[in-house]
């Protein structure tokens, strides 16, 4: 498999509170067992058989860490959806979207991610249900999407599949907005929508659909198998959380 992926690494205005307690310039930089997490999600997904990786950043530290690693460097744009569309037009589809902050990211989700979007689907998103996330890290504390289908947490994984997902990159930076609040969501698929998810009878494989039909696009929802996918590190307990997976892994 070859393709070409993106890892976000921007830097928040007033930079990141976790990597400033921990003295590093950017959460990427973070060590975890050994490694800057940066490296691991590189190395992922080169493992994963993305034979050109873009990093987004600015941050000088990140930067050269990037180039060190064999990546190419793609200054960021004023958000996150704005910083895909920049590399989306120099990769073209299709494009593997990532966090620099996935420090657990496994080849395997990210093969998993392109195997099961659908034939047709323009881009796709993998997401974890609660009770695999719980099943993997009993005990921690995600923020949760609940449709009738269940709780969801997002995986920060996005694979856009043809050139028509940059349609959908427009709406991005609202649907970030809202992603913690899932009945935002639903209110921009009109009234019938927002009463069925009232109701509690709306999925969220059918919101996501219908929210893509509405931008003009095939939008497809990949469960993760491993509801590890779900952690990233935003907090000193995603952290703890983090190493005390990995080093059962070691162990």
């Amino acid at each position: 498999m070859t393709g070409s992926a993106l890892v976000l690494a921007g830097t928040r205005p007033g930079g990141d509170p976790l990597a400033r307690e921990l003295g590093v310039a950017h959460k990427g930089l973070i060590d975890i067992a050994g490694k800057p997490i940066l490296e691991r999600v590189v190395l992922a997904l080169r493992a994963a058989g993305m034979s050109r990786v873009l990093v987004s950043a600015d941050d000088p530290a990140v930067v050269a860490l990037a180039k060190k690693l064999g990546a190419e460097i793609c200054p960021p744009a004023s958000g996150p959806s704005e910083s895909v569309a920049a590399a989306f037009e120099r990769t073209g589809a299709p494009l593997v979207v990532t966090t620099a902050d996935h420090a657990l990211l496994d080849p395997a989700w990210v093969t998993e991610l392109i195997a099961r979007t659908p034939a047709g689907a323009d881009l796709s998103i993998m997401m974890a249900r609660r009770q695999d996330i719980e099943r993997a890290l009993p005990g921690t504390q995600r923020t949760y999407l609940r449709f009738a289908d269940g709780e969801w947490s997002g995986c920060n994984l996005f694979y856009l599949a043809s050139p028509r997902a940059s349609a959908a990159l427009a709406t991005w930076r609202a649907v970030e907005a809202d992603r913690k609040r899932p009945w935002k969501l639903v209110a921009r698929l009109g009234l019938p929508n927002l009463v069925a998810y009232a109701l509690g009878r709306l999925t969220l494989e059918d919101g996501l659909a219908r929210l893509g039909r509405r931008i003009g696009v095939n939008a497809a929802l990949v469960r993760a198998s491993d509801g590890r996918a779900a952690i990233d590190v935003d907090k000193p307990r995603d952290l703890a959380d983090v190493l005390s997976l990995i080093a059962r892994e070691i162990l």
